[in-house]
């Protein structure tokens, strides 16, 4: 079975047919257990149309499509919760720059809706659903930074400050313990200084994966437009993404950094689908 048993039999154990309130399964377990009660007989009778009827159920294909499809549904469901708690996240010229490159990946979907061959089409949403992630992670990751060199911590003169003391420590005669306390607070102030710049370093290299990203996506939508090969166009979506395997170790190294306890870039996101099917 393409699904999972204990989802299977989750499933058929509690079906019901639309309009009814309560599983025709249930009833049938109540009365054969109430008949049971009157004859033991009828609990093993019921034992064996309950299997019977649980195993048809399971293994028939359009069960098991409705079963899969469920699964699809609240997995994407479950996704656009994360999609939207992280853009909520963003400021509004960064969740405006995220929907322009959806619109962007979609595009490319719509304009392959009349190829023959769909099992690539797909297997390029599955890409370009992985590429929309990492791009969002990364719009995260970089509103994490700028949070931290916003703050009055990160906005205080620390070179000026750094400057002036080690100065002051070249000139002045200062007594032994009070140049030890001002030395450690000079070496503190340097090590502010490295870090405030390693941040400034990695809004620089955030910035240029964000434009590596949309560049990839043009010259893939580009390549769409004149293929008709859907899987040629996915194979070269599949290189993009693997080009990127360093840029999702570095996120998940700054979700550690920062406090993210979830991993959210090793899952696998749901495939992107074109626009005529979002509201489906």
């Amino acid at each position: 079975m393409g699904t999972h048993f204990k989802d299977l039999l989750r499933a058929a154990f509690g079906a019901r047919p639309i309009g009814m309130f309560v599983p025709p399964n249930w009833i049938g377990i109540g009365a054969f257990g109430l008949l049971g009660l009157i004859n033991p007989g009828f609990w093993v009778i019921g034992a064996g149309l309950e299997a019977a009827y649980l195993f048809t159920l399971m293994t028939h294909p359009r069960f098991q499509r409705f079963v899969a499809g469920s699964k699809l549904v609240d997995a994407q469901r479950g996704w656009q919760q994360k999609v939207q708690a992280l853009l909520a996240g963003l400021a509004p010229e960064d969740r405006a720059r995220y929907t322009s490159l959806e619109q962007r990946c979609r595009g490319i979907l719509d304009q392959q809706l009349d190829v023959d061959d769909q099992s690539g089409v797909a297997a390029q949403g599955s890409g370009l659903g992985r590429l929309m992630w990492i791009y969002l992670r990364l719009l995260s990751t970089r509103a994490s930074i700028r949070k931290i060199l916003s703050e009055p911590a990160g906005r205080d003169d620390v070179g000026k400050r750094a400057a002036d003391l080690a100065a002051r420590l070249k000139k002045e005669q200062l007594a032994d313990d009070l140049r030890k306390s001002l030395t450690g607070q000079l070496d503190i102030l340097e090590q502010r200084l490295a870090r405030q710049q390693e941040a400034r370093d990695k809004l620089e290299f955030v910035e240029a994966e964000l434009a590596r990203i949309q560049e990839q996506v043009e010259l893939i939508r580009e390549q769409a437009m004149l293929s008709t090969d859907a899987n040629a166009v996915s194979e070269r979506i599949d290189q993009v993404a693997a080009t990127l395997g360093g840029t999702t170790q570095w996120i998940q190294e700054q979700q550690k950094l920062y406090g993210q306890v979830e991993d959210l870039v090793s899952d696998t996101p749901p495939m992107l689908v074109p626009s005529a099917k979002v509201s489906q």
